[in-house]
């Protein structure tokens, strides 16, 4: 049991019979009167978001949870296939738990995924991915400033906003979370 006090970003707790993740949680306190946590929590089954609001002595079941690396294969209709790296064994994981993320996803790429009661319930992608520049606009000459940025496709189909010396065939660093260039792959 977890005091509602405790409750910090990412934790993972029975709400309602239902397991949550933590999205945000905050300490209100107002002057004279009780003080609550005020939070979002993510349903790992569904992905809804809901505002919820605890006093600071309730307590909250924790379940087991666990997360496991997995390599990412290839795309199979509506799922994507991964493969445990350990026991090498492969199953189908549904494209919702992915999100927008399917993107930045290439094959061969590390997930890390997280598991509740045996059934993979969230996948993570790494916070910075190398991808290919399939495409962009040539180099022009004499754009150094670090404030013009041009567009550029990558091998996965996604554009990415990337400084102008950038050039097709080159490796470059992308943040998974805001889809922003990091800098040149080395």
């Amino acid at each position: 049991m977890l005091k509602a006090v405790d409750l910090r970003k990412g934790k993972t707790v029975v709400y309602n019979d239902e397991i949550f993740v933590v999205h945000e949680v905050h300490h209100v306190a107002k002057g004279n009167k009780r003080s609550y946590m005020q939070g979002k929590l993510k349903n790992i089954k569904t992905g809804v978001i809901n505002d919820v609001r605890f006093n600071v002595d309730d307590r909250l079941e924790t379940p087991f949870v666990e997360t496991k690396k997995y390599e990412y294969l290839y795309q199979d209709g509506e799922s994507y296939v991964l493969m445990n790296t350990e026991t090498y064994d492969q199953f189908n994981v549904d494209a919702v738990l992915f999100g927008d993320n399917t993107k930045f996803l290439k094959p061969n790429e590390t997930v890390t995924a997280t598991l509740c009661e045996g059934e993979i319930v969230d996948i993570e992608l790494p916070l910075v991915v190398e991808l290919e520049v399939t495409d962009a606009p040539p180099v022009v000459k004499g754009a150094t400033a670090t404030n013009q940025l041009k567009e550029a496709i990558m091998e996965t189909g996604v554009v990415v906003r990337v400084p102008p010396f950038i050039a097709p065939g080159e490796r470059v660093r992308v943040d998974t979370r805001t889809g922003d260039y990091v800098d040149r792959a080395k």
